[in-house]
């Protein structure tokens, strides 16, 4: 099966190499440039595509339609397929054309959110939710890939914040827009407007993302940049480099403390919503406005955190992860602990909850990951990082639903009023033990 798609999809074709210095270098800055931005705004669009179902909990459960444990089943199926998925295309989009590769996870994405639209039954929400998480998974490792394969490593950590905040834009547009049109026009519109959005950005990344320098007749990022280091082990080849990668221990405890924090980032993205308009009577446009909050401060966080680490702490990110790590844990407790009537307590725990998450998303999510793997096995380490990361994810989905909906009463006029305490103490306490692990790969060396 590995086989028959590396075939499928194969590199791109080597174009005839240029040979004027001053061509090349011009060709360089347009491209990479149109990588970068395809690549980060084309990811951002897979977001879109994602994060549909969190926007239509509510008026779904008051439909009658499925229940608080069936959405988190559904929700789950996404995660469960999406780990497996950026496992086995991580290690893919280390061989393939990432340009093809990309453009299509998105597509199919889409069809799936277009066919969303038209579901009724539980059943057939979970199988198709569960299929989008598979071609979601084609997103980020063509991401990480294009970034190793047009930035030299001193360039790293700077364009993989950057690129990261592709993340936050998804969740803002989903936050906003996707939840404007869903209230206005009923939830099926929700899954409908992110199927098209999502068309036109896998027709972007089809148009502007680019394989790879040699693939446009350049040499490679090495060579034009002058930075060997990071560049590979030697002779070996992607599938030793690949095989280091599963045996290294320090990105296997990365991973579970990625994993960890993946609990609390879709705890908020998945069921903030839910539990801000059931537990403190925010309407659903309140309720998003308030959780776009945290994607709006992700950018921040996200595009500053590369640079940052990069700049202060000498690429080294085991220090700001530990600080961001506990801000993620204060964040958690101050928005699930703080009492109805408090928004401007609902705002601020948005805030420090997007500017942590945005940086952890890059650090834990994949940078340290990347950092101590060699450069040819990038889309691996983070097919190792990713699979850990949306177990966590999906496990927190099933855990929450059945959490939420066992700890409800329903009064005397039918109003269902819900207990959060055992599910805070589920999200706060993941968060916690997210920064624990993290300082146990403190010592880690950066591959030379």
């Amino acid at each position: 099966m590995v086989d028959m798609l590396i075939r499928i999809f194969g590199q791109a074709p080597t174009a005839p190499k240029i040979e004027c210095a001053d061509t090349v270098a011009s060709t360089y800055r347009r491209l990479r440039w149109s990588v970068f931005l395809s690549a980060t705004l084309g990811y951002g669009l897979y977001y879109v595509c994602r994060l549909s179902l969190s926007v239509v909990k509510r008026p779904i459960v008051d439909s009658g339609l499925i229940s608080e444990s069936q959405l988190g089943i559904i929700g789950s199926a996404l995660f469960f397929s999406y780990a497996f998925g950026k496992f086995v295309n991580g290690f893919l989009a280390d061989r393939i054309d990432i340009k093809k590769f990309m453009s299509l996870g998105l597509l199919i994405s889409a069809l799936v959110n277009l066919a969303l639209g038209f579901s009724s039954w539980f059943i057939m929400f979970a199988v198709q939710w569960g299929v989008n998480g598979w071609f979601q998974a084609m997103g980020a490792p063509s991401g990480v890939v294009s970034l190793s394969r047009w930035f030299s490593n001193r360039e790293r950590g700077t364009y993989y914040g950057l690129w990261s905040s592709s993340h936050n834009i998804g969740e803002a547009i989903t936050f906003i827009a996707t939840a404007l049109v869903a209230s206005l026009l009923g939830w099926r519109w929700g899954f409908w407007a992110a199927g098209m959005v999502g068309i036109l950005g896998a027709v972007m990344i089809y148009l502007f993302l680019h394989d790879s320098p040699e693939s446009k007749g350049l040499p490679s990022i090495s060579d034009h940049k002058n930075d060997h280091t990071g560049a590979g082990d030697g002779n070996k080849s992607v599938s030793a480099s690949q095989l280091d990668v599963l045996k290294n221990p320090y990105i296997w405890i990365l991973a579970l403390s990625s994993a960890c924090m993946y609990v609390s980032r879709y705890a908020v993205n998945s069921w903030g919503v839910f539990y801000l308009e059931t537990h403190k009577g925010y309407s659903t446009i309140q309720a998003s406005s308030v959780i776009s909050v945290s994607s709006i401060c992700g950018i921040l966080g996200t595009v500053a955190s590369g640079f940052l680490s990069d700049q202060l702490f000498a690429g080294k990110r085991n220090m700001p992860a530990l600080i961001f790590g506990v801000m993620n844990a204060l964040a958690i407790a101050l928005f699930m602990l703080n009492q109805p009537g408090h928004a401007w307590l609902d705002m601020l725990s948005m805030v420090l909850f997007g500017l942590a998450i945005g940086v952890l998303i890059c650090f834990l999510g994949g940078l340290m990951a990347v950092d101590i793997a060699s450069k040819k096995a990038s889309g691996a380490a983070l097919g190792v990082v990713g699979i850990a990361s949306y177990l966590g994810a999906g496990i927190q989905d099933i855990a929450s639903g059945y959490l939420i909906e066992n700890y409800k009463a329903v009064d005397a006029e039918g109003l269902a009023r819900y207990d959060f305490t055992p599910v805070s103490v589920f999200w706060i306490g993941m968060a916690v033990l997210s920064f624990l692990l993290a300082t146990m790969v403190w010592n880690a060396k950066v591959k030379d």
